[in-house]
């Protein structure tokens, strides 16, 4: 058998985050206050599922899919207000899709994950002067 890609879903609680991810079966899932706490949670659990077929996952194997109040939660360091201006969409909207005040539709959250991959390609081509 071929190791399993795993694909975890993330999503912001009150009190935390949840992961989850169903695979060849398995349902796999953790909670925790912090997404640190997280990561090190559902790779023990993945780690655990898959033991007896003698498959180790580093955590850098597992995909990790946001909603969008996890994905700006975490990364804090996007400013939103300064996203908004960069994919043409209104402030306000955006705050209330990330706060889970309202739900994006499949179009309008491509246009927020293109506008965050655009950024992160543009930050990893800095390069700084020494």
């Amino acid at each position: 058998m071929k190791k399993p890609k795993i694909n975890i879903t993330v999503t912001k609680e009150d009190t935390g985050y949840s992961a989850n991810t169903l695979v060849n079966g398995n349902f796999i899932a953790t909670e925790s206050e912090t997404f640190e706490e997280l990561k090190v949670s559902i790779l023990e659990a993945v780690n655990l599922t898959f033991e007896e077929q003698g498959f180790v996952y580093t955590i850098n194997e597992l995909l990790f899919k946001y909603d969008l109040e996890s994905f700006f939660d975490f990364y804090k360091v996007i400013n939103a207000k300064a996203l908004s201006e960069r994919i043409g969409m209104n402030q306000s909207l955006l705050a209330q899709y990330i706060k889970g005040i309202k739900k994006p539709s499949a179009p309008q959250t491509k246009r927020i994950l293109q506008g965050v991959q655009q950024i992160g390609r543009e930050l990893s081509e800095v390069r700084f002067l020494l």
